[in-house]
């Protein structure tokens, strides 16, 4: 297909489920190989065998399709830090994002901090969960509760972000889902520990 046409409405009408499907699917890979900025919508497009102008048409450019994945993974995340389920679940379960690309999207947006900001709204209702479960008791009065999500998400990110050390302190590697696995399950005790759920 020609780069730099549009696309026809005969392209557009094919399966555009399918093919939007197939855009976010790619540019998740390449946003968790390289970080927002290096990612470019030519490669996108390749990945996903589609025109590179159906980005534009369906998510109006490289950070419309950045925030839909980010507004995806939220959605994802919220579901999985549900109040009914248990803090040491939710952390054990943010653990095994690291191995997507979802996690990898992640670390790139706060190791580079050149992607859109998509975040924000997303963490202040994080932050009111876990005043919620301190105000159930799950957690000690005296820790706060932005501080707490922010040391949990950074001990649940570190197979991906900390990966290097990870496997030098463990002897394992960290980028299988065994050790992610393994790790969960050791994470999911110090917050249980934490919670007096011992």
């Amino acid at each position: 297909m020609d780069q730099r046409r549009s696309p026809s409405a005969s392209e557009r009408k094919r399966d555009p489920e399918r093919t939007r499907a197939l855009l976010l699917e790619a540019a998740a890979a390449e946003f968790g190989a390289k970080g927002y900025a290096a990612t470019r919508t030519t490669d996108i497009a390749a990945r996903a065998g589609v025109n590179k102008q159906l980005i534009s048409y369906y998510f109006g450019g490289k950070e419309g399709i950045y925030k839909e994945l980010a507004t995806s993974w939220h959605g994802s995340a919220a579901e999985l830090a549900g109040r009914s389920q248990a803090l040491d679940e939710v952390v054990a379960g943010f653990v095994m994002t690291t191995l997507t690309d979802h996690g990898r999207m992640w670390a790139w947006a706060n190791l580079a901090g050149d992607s859109p900001p998509t975040d924000e709204e997303f963490f202040r209702g994080q932050v009111e969960g876990m005043r919620a479960r301190q105000a159930a008791g799950e957690l000690p009065a005296d820790v706060d509760p932005a501080f707490l999500l922010l040391a949990l998400m950074a001990a649940a990110s570190a197979p991906l972000t900390l990966r290097q050390s990870a496997g030098q302190i463990t002897g394992e590697d960290p980028a299988t889902p065994e050790f992610a696995a393994k790790y969960a399950q050791q994470l999911a005790a110090l917050v249980r520990h934490l919670s007096g759920r011992t």
